[in-house]
């Protein structure tokens, strides 16, 4: 599992360049975008503007001019019902432009997560990854449709209110001198202190997840063990940790809010108290021209002073409320960019390809692997298989023979040593071109949800159903598929949980003799079959490697008792090779093996 506090943490600012980047390929919408929410913005700034109009049409005397107040009423609905419509179709084009962005994403780590070798998903919880392409594009999306209006509108806001405050009293505007430092220091303090806390909580969510799949797909063997219980308290342990980093992480994003709203209304308290004192400067006439009375204060430019610094403060504290969001969105896309930063697995043009020949001899030369360095998992393996022959590989478990097979299929790379096809370096060619020549029936089967003929028919092209039909026949999976109401066109759903697992394995060997490549790999592809599903299974499997060479790993060492060869491996070495014959006429490792499982089995 991946430790995510060892993983290096990227700048805010290089997750909104990025974030950028997404959004400036839908430039179109960004554009319109961009335009509505300057017009909205504007044109609802002047309402202030009006409303001071309207105020001053009041002359002392107590006598109204009715019909300004009137104009400017009206012109303050019509600007402002024109800047609703515009902010309503500014809200369609955002959430339209936030679908088309999360939708690229979403299927750019999609695409990523199916480049990235074997060994990353070994080294990183299911759960995890299905969090990242899940929740934590859809905490992006949200941030998109929404955050980023009320940013956008806010800063425009922000610069037409304060153009607008200058105009009417620039001495006014000192106060915000003072205020505005104060309300930056502290927001930058806060969110500092809080970002890494929604990087946590991000990161908890992914733990969580990750041991809740990793939980539901072992339902069958909790119950069995009546293990319920254990499980329910190591369930309590992420989710108490994962609440306790929500906890954490809202707490102190919450404080931002009404702080900032306090300074903000610190700010209103210092306005309305020095605008009073300008205003009975500015009326009184008996006072001489200073530098407070150059620009006179009139009741109506004091009410749009104190309008436009309500505005000019309602971005902020908006920004400040929802500064929670925009810290656990950016977390969220940090996440996303590391796993897309994760190198693919090493494709070559596809000019360095293996040859197509159906002839496919395999060497094995001075392999040493390690899946962490210094532990060797193969030490010097040297291996022929003569094209067309049969060899099996057995061994205790934990030998090293799945991760030869790992090393055949290029899932990883041997730390020294080469694998050579047809006399050809397969880590000198692109890996479509290696895994061309395999077909893998592996001990875990892998169904999908579609017809049982589309599962039989995966990763072949142009067959038909009768190809379908006659790989089933031989297999002996055929009557089986018959018998079901829909044949060939039931429909296989929850990976096939009403499908026996004998049942399953052959659904997949017939999808292997489909594929019709050189090489066959069986990695135990007998062991969850039942004895005489595994009789008619070996006749099957005989027809099946006709023409190839096939390379096969069994437990049931009955089952490879006509192999050209078997490899005996022990501890990560091989220590016997030769035919069944001649290795039990040795007496040595694999004889005491063959001889414990048939006394077993007696």
């Amino acid at each position: 599992m991946t430790n995510n506090s060892q993983v290096p943490k990227m700048k805010k600012s290089a997750v909104i360049i990025r974030l950028l980047k997404h959004l400036l390929r839908y430039k179109g919408y960004l554009i319109l975008a961009g335009a509505l929410t300057v017009m909205a913005n504007l044109l609802a700034l002047i309402g202030p503007e009006l409303s001071g109009r309207a105020i001053d049409s009041i002359n002392g005397k107590g006598s109204v001019d009715f019909d300004t107040v009137f104009k400017m009423v009206l012109l303050m609905l019509i600007f402002y019902l024109i800047s609703a419509i515009l902010s309503f179709l500014l809200s369609l084009v955002m959430i339209n432009l936030s679908r088309r962005v999360v939708y690229s994403m979403r299927k750019e780590v999609f695409e990523h997560l199916l480049d990235l070798p074997v060994k990353y998903f070994d080294s990183n919880k299911t759960g995890d990854l299905i969090s990242r392409l899940s929740y934590d594009i859809d905490t992006i999306n949200t941030s998109l449709s929404n955050d980023l209006i009320q940013i956008s509108s806010g800063l425009i806001t922000i610069i037409g209110c304060g153009i607008m405050m200058a105009r009417i009293s620039p001495m006014l505007m000192l106060v915000f001198l003072v205020t505005v430092p104060i309300l930056i220091v502290f927001t930058n303090y806060r969110v500092r202190k809080v970002k890494p806390l929604f990087r946590t909580r991000s990161s908890a969510l992914g733990e969580l997840n990750g041991y809740a799949e990793e939980m539901l797909s072992g339902q069958k063997t909790i119950k069995a063990y009546g293990k319920e219980q254990v499980m329910i308290d190591r369930f309590d342990l992420h989710n108490s940790f994962a609440s306790e980093a929500y906890y954490r992480a809202d707490y102190e994003g919450s404080v931002i809010g009404p702080s900032v709203n306090f300074i903000n209304n610190l700010t209103l308290s210092l306005i309305s108290m020095f605008g009073a004192l300008l205003l009975m400067l500015s009326s009184s006439p008996s006072m001489e021209v200073s530098l407070l009375t150059l620009i006179p204060l009139s009741l109506g430019s004091l009410s749009s002073f104190i309008l436009y610094s309500r505005r000019f403060s309602g971005p902020i504290n908006e920004t400040a409320n929802i500064i929670s969001e925009i810290q656990s969105a950016t977390s969220a896309a940090e996440r996303i960019f590391r796993l897309l930063d994760e190198s693919p697995e090493p494709y070559l043009d596809s000019s360095d390809s293996l040859d197509d020949s159906k002839d496919a001899e395999i060497s094995i030369e001075n392999i040493d692997f390690s899946y962490v360095e210094g532990v060797k998992v193969l030490k010097n393996i040297n291996i022929r298989v003569k094209s067309g022959s049969t060899v099996a590989i057995v061994g205790p478990t934990g030998s090293g023979k799945t991760s030869l097979v790992n090393l055949l299929m290029r899932f990883y790379d041997p730390q020294s040593g080469e694998i050579l096809i047809n006399s050809q370096n397969t880590r000198s060619h692109s890996l479509e071109s290696v895994r061309d020549k395999f077909t893998m029936v592996l001990q875990d089967t892998w169904l999908f949800g579609a017809s049982i003929a589309e599962n039989i028919s995966y990763g072949s092209e142009n067959i038909s159903l009768d190809d379908i039909i006659e790989a089933s026949k031989t297999v002996g999976i055929h009557s089986f598929i018959s018998s079901l109401p829909e044949g060939y066109n039931t429909v296989i759903t929850d990976e096939g949980a009403s499908i026996s697992k004998g049942q399953k394995q052959l659904i997949t060997i017939a999808r292997a003799l489909l594929m019709n490549r050189p090489i066959l790999i069986l990695d135990e592809a007998t062991s969850n079959v039942d004895s005489r599903t595994e009789a008619a299974l070996q006749r099957a499997m005989k027809e099946i490697m006709k023409g190839r060479t096939s390379i096969v790993i069994a437990h049931r060492l009955s089952t490879i008792k006509d192999a050209d060869v078997i490899i005996v491996l022990k501890g990560g070495e091989i220590i016997e090779a030769g035919s069944h014959t001649e290795l039990l006429s040795s007496g040595g490792f694999y004889a005491s093996l063959y001889n414990s499982q048939f006394e077993s089995s007696i």
